[in-house]
């Protein structure tokens, strides 16, 4: 009991960790993850393998739960919460900042309630979805991508004086959207087939392009164009009825599962493919969902690696641990899921207090100074976990991440740079475009 009780205190701990980490603009869990990871299983006296499995369980809930915080106040989202930086923005000038980080941690923790309710029968639904999906995924990701393409609107100067003008204006932001996302493709095959980022750090490999087609972007439209939001209401409140959270998490929750599911897939696209399905239309809703999506991908996900006699590896941090561990019986399961909801609970506290302290700051600084400083930490932890070369990357990335900021287009048309390269692996045909890029 004893030793089961520290290994609690240490998913604890590294939930903390996680959370001050998800302050910092650009920099993903997984990155610190790994370099804590390394040097730890090249001490296996420091820390036993299952030791590590818990402080890493509270590494992801940390950061997932409390990373919403910059994408709303910095404009510096991940990949998995750029969706939700434009309601957030529209609250954030509307001096309702800490109201939209509410919303998305409270879809975080029901999400995470949701799971530790569901754990018991999670393998018994999750197994014959996987089941089922297995032989198309293919087809699936291709029909996603062209959802996602397709879903463009076009957005038309109705001043125009010719609809010929209205015509090309209305391709000028269906066009951006097509070269962000085959840019950022481009890209991504060449981070695949050969990477700029040195080998000792190829473990980083997506770091400096993450960091460059989401963060860098509009941290740069704050530091020219930003204007001082207005001071923040630090009241707390949840602007959203039961129906409304209950709605919104298990649409997010189903999401995030899904993308737990299907590989390639983030829990920020699964969330939006479930709104979609669900006709979500209202700002709120979406925030809450986004929350519980991002929860369901990275924790959801991790979990099947602890199911007795599954073992599912879906993620970087369950690839990270199946490496050099292999959680075995329902005690483990049991520890696992204590952990995650505790864990949870203390994230949930720190978005609370770090969110309020945030918010009363908010107003007070010049946005273009934060920005100026992000950017600076931004680019020191490119360069930090991937050289000059991880510099480079993140200079193309960020020409790329801003044809959306300057144009208008949907932000998520950056994840080209996982969606497309892996998609045509998975049909056949990526070693052959690799080729004819001159790749291979």
């Amino acid at each position: 009991m004893d030793h089961e009780l520290g290994l609690i205190v240490l998913a604890l701990a590294g939930a903390l960790a996680g959370a001050v980490l998800a302050l910092l603009p650009g920099l993903h869990i997984y990155n610190v993850a790994g370099l804590v990871f390394l040097a730890v299983t090249h001490r296996p006296e420091l820390l036993s393998g299952q030791a590590i499995a818990m402080l890493m369980i509270g590494m992801v809930v940390g950061w997932s739960v409390v990373n919403v915080i910059p994408a709303v106040f910095l404009f510096a989202p991940d990949d998995a919460s750029a969706f939700v930086v434009l309601p957030a923005t529209k609250m954030l000038l509307r001096g309702r900042g800490l109201d939209a980080t509410m919303l998305v941690g409270a879809g975080s923790l029901g999400a995470l309630l949701t799971l530790t309710i569901a754990a018991p029968v999670l393998d018994e639904v999750l197994r014959p979805v996987r089941q089922i999906i297995a032989p198309h995924i293919g087809w699936m990701l291709v029909a996603i991508i062209a959802f996602l393409v397709i879903g463009e609107w076009p957005r038309h100067d109705a001043l125009a004086p010719t609809p010929l003008r209205r015509l090309l204006s209305a391709w000028a932001y269906l066009g951006a959207g097509l070269i962000t996302f085959l840019l950022s493709g481009v890209l991504g095959f060449v981070l695949l087939y050969r990477s700029p980022v040195p080998i000792d750090a190829s473990f980083q490999n997506l770091l400096p392009a993450f960091v460059g087609l989401f963060a860098v972007p509009g941290l740069l439209q704050i530091l020219f164009f930003g204007v001082r939001p207005p001071r923040q209401e630090t009241a707390l409140r949840l602007d959203v009825t039961p129906y409304q959270l209950a709605r919104g998490t298990l649409t997010g929750v189903a999401g995030g599962l899904f993308a737990g599911v299907l590989p390639v897939i983030s829990g920020g696209i699964g969330g939006l493919l479930a709104g979609h399905a669900t006709a979500q239309r209202d700002d709120r809703l979406f925030l809450v969902s986004q929350g519980a999506s991002k929860i369901a991908y990275y924790i959801g996900g991790l979990l099947l690696l602890f199911v007795p006699g599954v073992g599912l590896t879906r993620g970087g941090m369950a690839w990270m641990l199946s490496t050099t561990y292999v959680p075995y019986g329902w005690r483990t399961y049991w520890l696992a899921v204590t952990s995650v909801a505790l864990a949870g609970a203390l994230s949930f506290t720190l978005l609370v207090l770090i969110g309020r302290a945030v918010g009363s700051l908010s107003g007070r600084f010049d946005p273009k100074l934060l920005a100026g400083a992000a950017l600076l930490i931004s680019i020191a932890i490119t360069v930090g976990f991937t050289g000059l070369g991880g510099l480079g990357v993140m200079i193309v990335a960020t020409l790329i991440g801003l044809i959306p900021v300057l144009v208008g287009g949907r932000r998520m048309n950056c994840l080209g740079v996982l969606l497309l390269p892996i998609t045509l692996n998975v049909v056949g045909i990526g070693p052959d475009i690799a080729r004819a890029l001159g790749l291979l």
